[in-house]
C-alpha cells in the first residue's frame, strides 16, 4: 500500500487542514492580553497558497480571528467551509468587463477592490449586482494581479535560546545519514530516523532504515505515538520526507501542530543536530562489520538505554533526559488506537467495473452492491494497519471488501443484482405512440379516465 498517499478526503478537508496550519499553533499558546491581536496582525501580513490555487494571497485579521476561535472551539471539523446556498449560479463576467477590470488594476495597482467596484458602479460601467468584492478578488488573484502587501515583516532578528515548557509539548524529527553497511554482497545506505522531545532531550523514537521515504518516517512516528502519546507540536525541517500529504493530514486529524523550520537555517534545529553529533561520536562511527538493519537497531537501542538517556545533560542542569521525561506532568490525551487508525485512513476514488470489482494497490476486490457497477466509489484503508482489509464507504457506512476468487466464482450461480434502495419506482402511465395519437386526434390527457401523473 505504499503506492497510495494519505491525503485529505475531499476539498473541504484540504481547506480545513490549510486553515489549521495557519492558526493551529496559536490555539496551543497561552496568550496574554493583547498578544492574540498582535499575532493575528502578523499573520495577516504573510502570504499563503490555498489548496488548488496557483497564487498566494493574504487573509484579513477578522478572517484569521474567526478561524482561530473555530479551531479552538471544535477543532478541524469547524474549519471546513460551508456549502454556498447559491452554488452553481455564479454569473460570468463578459469579455469587455474582464478587460476593463484588468486594465484598471494594471494602471492603478494600489486601488482596492471596493474602490474599483464603487467607481465603476457610479460611472454606470458596471451593474451593482454584477459581481461581489470576493469574486473580483479571486479574479485578480487568478490573473496574477493581487495586491502586494504594503508592510514587510522580514528583517534581521536576534537569535534566542528557546525550549518547550514541558516534556511532550514539542518533538523534533530528522534523518541522519550513517555509514553504508554491507548486506550480503551489496553495500546499502543507512538512514537513521529519530524524534527528540524538546524539553527533556529524550529520544522518543530512533530506528534505522535503508531509505528516508515519508512512509519510513511515518512508521517511526507511529511507534512513538503508541508508546508515548501525541505531542502538541511536531517540529521538522523542509525536506521532502516531511512535506508530504500523509504527515500533514495525519497531524491535522490528531490535532498536532506541524511546524517547519525556515530554509537554510540549520541553527534553528540545533538540539537535533547536537544529538546526531553525539550519536556519531559514540555509536555510528564504531558500527564495524554489521550486516543488517537489525544489528544496527539493537546497537542504537543499547546506546540510548545504557548511556544517552541516563547520562547527565548540560542543558538540563546536570539531569538526565530519562529523569526529566519521567517527571512530566502532562494530562493524559485522548489518543487511542482507534484515533490513530482514523487519522491514518487513506481515501481513494475508484470506478467499479461492470463485473462489480475494483482494483486497489494491485489487488482485486468484489463489491456486493450490484447497483454500484460503473459508478465511482470511495475506498478506504488505514496505514496504521497495513495488513487489514480495505472497505467501501457508502451512505455513511463502511462495507467490507473481499478479494476476488475468480475460480470459485466460476462455479457459483449468478445472484440477482441488488438494486439501490431508492431505485424502486412507482408505475406511471408512459406511452409515447399513444401521446402522438392523442395529439393527432386533438384529445388531451384529461379526456381519459387514467390516473393523473
Amino acid at each position: 500500500m505504499e503506492n497510495e498517499t494519505l491525503g485529505p478526503k475531499d476539498h473541504n478537508e484540504a481547506v480545513a487542514i490549510f486553515r489549521s496550519e495557519i492558526v493551529g499553533a496559536l490555539c496551543r499558546r497561552d496568550l496574554q492580553r493583547g498578544e492574540l491581536k498582535e499575532a493575528l496582525r502578523s499573520l495577516s501580513q504573510q502570504r499563503f497558497r490555498p489548496p488548488g490555487r496557483e497564487h498566494t494571497c493574504t487573509f484579513s485579521v477578522p478572517t484569521l480571528e474567526r478561524w482561530y476561535y473555530a479551531c479552538k472551539r471544535s477543532g478541524l471539523q469547524a474549519l471546513k467551509p460551508k456549502r454556498r446556498k447559491d452554488r452553481g449560479r455564479a454569473k460570468a463576467l463578459l469579455a469587455p468587463q474582464r478587460d476593463l477590470l484588468l486594465d484598471i488594476r494594471r494602471e492603478y495597482p494600489s486601488a482596492s477592490v471596493p474602490l474599483i467596484l464603487r467607481t465603476l458602479i457610479l460611472d454606470g460601467r458596471l451593474d451593482k449586482s454584477a459581481l461581489s468584492p470576493a469574486t473580483l478578488r479571486r479574479f485578480y488573484v487568478e490573473a496574477g494581479l493581487d495586491r502586494v502587501a504594503t508592510r514587510d515583516g522580514s528583517g534581521p532578528t536576534t537569535r534566542l535560546r528557546w525550549q518547550a515548557e514541558q516534556p511532550g509539548a514539542l518533538w523534533h524529527g530528522d534523518v541522519c545519514h550513517g555509514p553504508a553497511i554491507l548486506v550480503g554482497d551489496k553495500r546499502m545506505p543507512l538512514r537513521i530516523h529519530g524524534m527528540l522531545d524538546d524539553a527533556s532531550r529524550y529520544i522518543v523514537a530512533l530506528e534505522a532504515h535503508h531509505q528516508e521515504r515519508e512512509t519510513d518516517m511515518m512508521s517511526v512516528f507511529l511507534r512513538a505515538l503508541r508508546r508515548h502519546g501525541s505531542p502538541d507540536c511536531l517540529y521538522l525541517d523542509n525536506g521532502s520526507t516531511y512535506r508530504g500529504d500523509i504527515l500533514r493530514t495525519a497531524c491535522a486529524r490528531m490535532d498536532i501542530s506541524l511546524l517547519h523550520a525556515k530554509p537554510y537555517d540549520p541553527q534553528a534545529r540545533g538540539k537535533m543536530e547536537r544529538f546526531w553529533r553525539t550519536l556519531r561520536e559514540n555509536c555510528l562511527d564504531y558500527l564495524g562489520a554489521v550486516s543488517s538493519l537489525h544489528d544496527v537497531n539493537v546497537r542504537l537501542l543499547a546506546f540510548l538505554d545504557q548511556h544517552y538517556h541516563q547520562a547527565p545533560h548540560a542543558s538540563l542542569m546536570g539531569c538526565s533526559p530519562a529523569s526529566v521525561f519521567a517527571k512530566a506532568t502532562r494530562t493524559a490525551d485522548s489518543l487511542d488506537e482507534k484515533k490513530i487508525k482514523d487519522a491514518l485512513t487513506v481515501n481513494v476514488r475508484r470506478r467499479v467495473r461492470r463485473d462489480t470489482t475494483v482494483s486497489l494497490n494491485g489487488e482485486e476486490f468484489e463489491i456486493e452492491l450490484g447497483f454500484l457497477a460503473g459508478r465511482v466509489v470511495t475506498l478506504g484503508y488505514s496505514l496504521a494497519e497495513p495488513l487489514s482489509a480495505p472497505w467501501l464507504e457508502h451512505q455513511g457506512k463502511r462495507l467490507a471488501l473481499r478479494p476476488v476468487d475468480a475460480k470459485k466464482n466460476a462455479h457459483l450461480s449468478r445472484p440477482p443484482r441488488k438494486q439501490h434502495p431508492e431505485s424502486a419506482a412507482r408505475h406511471v402511465p408512459f406511452d409515447p405512440p399513444k401521446a402522438l395519437l392523442n395529439r393527432a386526434s386533438g384529445t388531451t390527457h384529461k379526456d381519459f379516465d387514467e390516473e393523473p401523473f
